[in-house]
């Protein structure tokens, strides 16, 4: 039996068609509103719009569920990895052993740029900042293949695989840039972890030293917790991009400017500063808690809580343990990380957190995870893209495969000045 909702306007009443999802989420279709009756809803932010339906991730804010293509992310983190859920995400099914290997070699062969991309490099400013030169070079990597414009379906397996291999390597080499380290190439003979991890820190490139097992794995878990997250506000992007059938390219660099925002993938940054705050003023996290609490100095704490997660974060339960294993493995001495404990011990702890539901969320794990393996602060939303860009890919994927798809084109409530008529300047009072 099909559901409606019924929606009464000055008096007049429509029936609007429910959409049940496969988990059971209710959504309204109101396609059909403005021409029934004039009228349009409004959303700020988009918190209560579905903007879409899409086979891909799965999120229970309240119950603190997250699932792709129907796998919970805890088994993911624990029994799978960052390239075998790529190919998950990208194409529903979990790859037999012979796919994932074409899928692991076909990211390794194409993860080189064009050696024109060297001038591209150079011609930033030494201080650029590596999301500006990430979303720069996606569209230069372009350039050099022009058979995206295409849009052949046979040929859309490769610039995935293009797409998760280069932005490693731009990331990496960005770095090497901004370090004054020579040029160096991808290894396709190493995994996708060590071989970023090799060009980000070797010293030439020849020197292959490999890093500890625990390090590796914290930054595939890392990759594997972020590799999608539903319609986020990058997420969508890319697929309003995609919608006015925009290359892959164009439309993931747009996804990359929509991630750069403080509000989106830069949280875990701003982990790092609040912590910076926090030591230099000489406190150990106690007096910074207490503003907090009493409302303050206008204190915010960073990488605690999370919008969608009402409960808990889940990707946060499974990257604690990432980061406790790392931190042991490095015997890291840093205080940003011993305030960063104090921190979490006191949250998970005080009442005034814990009845606010104020638990560090997976941004406040992560961050403290880059930093003690010598990530710079201002490439984690690198990192955040590396990470999203299968996300990115499959969604891009199913608007490209929607044959009743539309271009995004939403509306608004105008709410500015009625006609005027106008007055020549010389009358302009």
């Amino acid at each position: 039996m099909s559901r409606t909702a019924q929606l009464t306007i000055d008096g007049t009443s429509i029936e609007l068609p429910a959409i049940v999802g496969s988990e059971g989420e209710l959504g309204i279709d109101i396609a059909t509103l403005r021409s029934k009756t004039g009228a349009i809803t409004l959303d700020p932010g988009y918190g209560n719009t579905g903007s879409c339906e899409s086979a891909i991730t799965f999120i229970d804010g309240e119950q603190g569920i997250l699932r792709y293509r129907g796998y919970d992310i805890a088994e993911l983190a624990e029994r799978s990895h960052f390239l075998e859920t790529s190919y998950l995400v990208i194409h529903g099914e979990l790859p037999d052993a012979v796919a994932l290997d074409a899928f692991s070699r076909r990211i390794a062969e194409h993860a080189a740029l064009a050696p024109s991309a060297r001038g591209h490099f150079e011609s930033f400013p030494a201080d650029a900042h590596p999301m500006a030169v990430l979303g720069a070079m996606i569209h230069a990597a372009s350039t050099h293949h022009p058979e995206i414009l295409s849009r052949r379906i046979e040929d859309f397996d490769t610039h995935a695989a293009r797409l998760i291999g280069q932005t490693a390597t731009i990331a990496a080499l960005d770095h090497r840039r901004s370090q004054g380290l020579p040029w160096i190439e991808p290894d396709p003979s190493l995994g996708y972890i060590e071989n970023f991890l090799r060009m980000m820190f070797s010293p030439d490139g020849r020197e292959v030293r490999l890093p500890s097992s625990e390090v590796v794995r914290a930054l595939d878990v890392i990759f594997v917790l972020h590799a999608d997250h539903e319609q986020n506000c990058s997420t969508s992007t890319v697929r309003m991009v995609a919608s006015s059938r925009a290359s892959l390219y164009a439309s993931a660099a747009a996804g990359v400017s929509a991630l750069w925002g403080p509000l989106h993938g830069g949280a875990n940054q701003a982990v790092l500063e609040m912590l910076t705050e926090i030591h230099s003023e000489g406190d150990d996290g106690t007096r910074f808690l207490e503003q907090v609490k009493n409302k303050s100095g206008n204190r915010r704490l960073m990488g605690f809580g999370h919008r969608v997660y009402k409960n808990f974060d889940p990707r946060a339960l499974i990257i604690k343990q990432q980061c406790d294993l790392v931190l042991a493995r490095l015997h890291k001495a840093d205080p940003l990380l011993d305030i960063a404990k104090k921190l979490e011990e006191t949250a998970l702890h005080d009442d005034y957190f814990v009845s606010r539901k104020l638990y560090p969320n997976v941004d406040f794990y992560s961050g403290i995870i880059m930093r003690a393996i010598g990530i710079p602060t201002e490439m984690f939303t690198v990192l955040f893209a590396i990470g999203r860009m299968p996300g990115w890919i499959a969604n891009y994927k199913e608007v490209m495969e929607d044959k009743q798809g539309k271009i995004s084109r939403p509306r608004q409530i105008y709410t500015g000045a009625t006609r005027r008529a106008y007055v020549a300047p010389d009358e302009r009072g």
